[in-house]
């Protein structure tokens, strides 16, 4: 008889994530914040001396986000910092092989989130006029990263992910910092968003 397959992540924090079942007490968001800060955006095919972390871009796109609604509510923000957190624990694939992959990345990817929104108090699943903006700073963010450290001339980069109104990009720069930092400014704007719901 075959032996299943192993399933479950032990995380830094002693907890043991069940892929196939996360349930939100084995979420942790020290956890999520050293995972993502870790996973690299673009599969590193960035300029500079440190990754261009998933743990930056995210605290990018709640920036960005909080430009395109500027009055919504911090637990609408804190669900824009966590766009990406289960790649904490799936990684971070560009959209060729995530369309190489197949829906299994996407379903996996869904019975994470839920488990993150339930363990940090929003709705398991983030209403669609919500998500969409969400969407359109992730977009404004891989725009920014794009013409600024991967490489992408601003009309590559306008084809792929829309031009940004400029009122939007205004004054932003991408940030590459040791993963320590960058773990620490996720954890702190988590902390500060929860504090404010």
């Amino acid at each position: 008889m075959a032996k299943e397959p192993r399933a479950w992540q032990r995380m830094l924090s002693g907890r043991r994530l069940d892929l196939l079942d996360p349930t939100p007490v084995d979420i942790e968001i020290d956890d999520i914040a050293h995972g993502l800060a870790f996973v690299a955006r673009w599969n590193g095919q960035t300029r500079g001396d440190f990754a261009y972390s998933v743990a930056e871009h995210s605290l990018l796109v709640e920036e960005i986000y909080g430009r395109i609604v500027p009055d919504c509510p911090p637990k609408w923000r804190l669900a824009a910092l966590l766009h990406d957190a289960p790649e904490y624990v799936i990684g971070d694939m560009i959209s060729p092989v995530k369309a190489a992959v197949g829906p299994a990345y996407g379903a996996l990817d869904d019975r994470l989130a839920v488990a993150i929104h339930v363990r940090f108090g929003l709705p398991a699943t983030v209403p669609v006029r919500v998500k969409k903006q969400i969407k359109r700073a992730d977009r404004i963010s891989a725009w920014l990263e794009a013409t600024q450290i991967a490489g992408f001339t601003k009309t590559e980069a306008d084809k792929f992910f829309g031009k940004p109104a400029p009122a939007l990009t205004e004054g932003l720069e991408i940030r590459l910092r040791p993963p320590v930092e960058v773990r620490n400014a996720y954890v702190a704007r988590h902390a500060d968003l929860l504090a404010r719901i």
